[in-house]
Parts: C-alpha cells; sequence; structure tokens
C-alpha cells in the first residue's frame, strides 16, 4: 500500500485523470457490448424458438396422421375378416378403403419429409451459430432467421463509410472473417443483399440508393471469394430502401436499415413436392 501510494504520489493529477476517463470509457464500452449482446442473443433465442415450435406442430400432424393411419388399417383388417356373401359390395368398400389407405401414408410420407427438413434446418441454425459464435459476442454481426432462411446480418456503418461503397479496414476484416466460416459450409448458396436507409442519394457513382446499395453488395462478394468462397457459390442483389427492419423516421432505425444481408440460399431439391414442382415447369 505505502508503494502504490508513492507511485501515485508520483503521478501528475492530469495524467492520473485521464487514465481514469480511459478506464471510465472502457468500462461504458464494455457495458454497450454486453446489452448489446443481450439484445442480439435474445433474438436468436427467438428465432430459434419459432423454428422449434413449428417443429413441434409437423411432429403433431405427423401423430395425427399416423393414427389415422393405424385406424384405417384397422378397418380394413375387419372388413377383410368378415368377408362374406356380399363380395362385390365388400370388395367395393375395400378398394375405397385402399385408396384411402394410399393417401394417408402418401400424406404421412410427406408430413415425415417435411420433419425431416424442418430438423435439419434447425440443426443447422443451430451449427451456424455455433461457427459464428465469436464474430456475434464481439457484437460484429447477427443472425437471423428470415422468411424461412437463414441470414447474416453485418451493419454498413461498419463496413463503409457514408455514401460510400469502399470497406474499411475493419469491414474488410469483418468479411473476410465470415467469408472464411461461409467457405466450410460446402456446397451452399449464399445472396449478398445491399439495403439502404430511405435517405436519397444522388451523386454521378450512386445516381440512387438502388446503385449504392448494389455496389456495396458486389464488393462484398468479391471479397467474400477472396476469403475462399466459390464464385458460383455467391450472388449479389440490391435491395435499397425497400426492406426496412425499423422505423425509418428515427437514427438509431436507419442505423439498422443501412446493412448487408447474406442470405443462406434454400435448396430446392430438398424440400417435399420437389419432383411435382420440377414436373410443372416442364
Amino acid at each position: 500500500m505505502l508503494t502504490l501510494a508513492l507511485l501515485l504520489a508520483c503521478v501528475p493529477k492530469k495524467d492520473f485523470d485521464a487514465l481514469s476517463a480511459d478506464l471510465a470509457a472502457e468500462r461504458a464500452t464494455l457495458a454497450t457490448e454486453r446489452a448489446a449482446w443481450a439484445t442480439t442473443k435474445s433474438g436468436l433465442e427467438g428465432s430459434l424458438a419459432e423454428e422449434i415450435a413449428k417443429l413441434e406442430a409437423l411432429r403433431a400432424v405427423e401423430a395425427g396422421l399416423r393414427a389415422d393411419l393405424a385406424a384405417k388399417q384397422a378397418e380394413l383388417a375387419a372388413n377383410e375378416a368378415e368377408w362374406t356373401s356380399e363380395k362385390a359390395h365388400l370388395l367395393a368398400d375395400r378398394t375405397k378403403l385402399k385408396a384411402s389407405v394410399t393417401e394417408m401414408e402418401g400424406a404421412l410420407a410427406e408430413a415425415a419429409a417435411r420433419r425431416v427438413s424442418a430438423e435439419a434446418r434447425v440443426a443447422e441454425f443451430r451449427d451456424l451459430l455455433l461457427r459464428f459464435k465469436k464474430l456475434i459476442d464481439a457484437g460484429q454481426l447477427k443472425v437471423r432467421i428470415v422468411e424461412g432462411r437463414m441470414v447474416v446480418e453485418l451493419a454498413t456503418d461498419v463496413l463503409f463509410a457514408s455514401g460510400k461503397a469502399d470497406l474499411s479496414d475493419e469491414g474488410r476484416t469483418a468479411i473476410l472473417a465470415v467469408g472464411a466460416v461461409l467457405a466450410t459450409l460446402g456446397d451452399r448458396q449464399f445472396q449478398v443483399g445491399g439495403h439502404t436507409d430511405n435517405d436519397a442519394i444522388k451523386t454521378e457513382r450512386f445516381p440512387s440508393n438502388w446503385e449504392l446499395a448494389s455496389a456495396r453488395a458486389i464488393v462484398v462478394v468479391r471479397t467474400l471469394t477472396t476469403a475462399g468462397v466459390k464464385p458460383t457459390q455467391v450472388s449479389a442483389a440490391s435491395f435499397a430502401e425497400t426492406h426496412p427492419v425499423a422505423d425509418n423516421g428515427t437514427a438509431e432505425g436507419k442505423r439498422a436499415n443501412r446493412r448487408i444481408e447474406i442470405s443462406v440460399v434454400p435448396d430446392l431439391s430438398e424440400l417435399p413436392g420437389f419432383d411435382e414442382l420440377k414436373a410443372v415447369g416442364k
């Protein structure tokens, strides 16, 4: 204690005040980051809960179909045991029951396929959260479910200067880190979407927000390919200000709307009914 007191006595007051201010700023930043992570975590848990609820609903449908199928099969077995002189009539009933059983079996198979697909999506979402855990914990990105698609969201304020489409050093580092993770997901397809707030822009390079959002998405695509994502796996899209996630009437809302979204594109061939859908297109 004596040594500490002597050391403090040797430190000028202005230096001590500066160090104290720095410490207070660091503590405030840490508190802000913890609050941001709590909000992100809550949103992720909500999205995961919704997917799990959908999965439970599919399981309930499957259970109901199994029960219906068992009842129909039992009814069919009973009719066959009671085969009598009214053979023609019973045969007609038997044909109808077989058709009903076939229909139920088809519905059960489809429900089972949907359940398996839902389980796979939940597992994939959990895996994606695990792979991006470090970046999520660092507050660099969010992972959400949007219209059934897994979406990695990054705020453009970190990636680009206002009205620009050149990645900042910090932004390039973040995109390279994201690309390194996406490159490990096999042959999945990704779409990079550029989003802006509703503040109009009109420059020679960017006549509107469409061009700005498009240029930013393309820059992110190129950086992802540098990180190992195959060019055949990734595309760019511009949404400008047409898909806001918050109210553009506030500065906070505008900040949320200025973002890059990297969507994991669903593979339709993995979904039930794909063969029928493909036949329609012929």
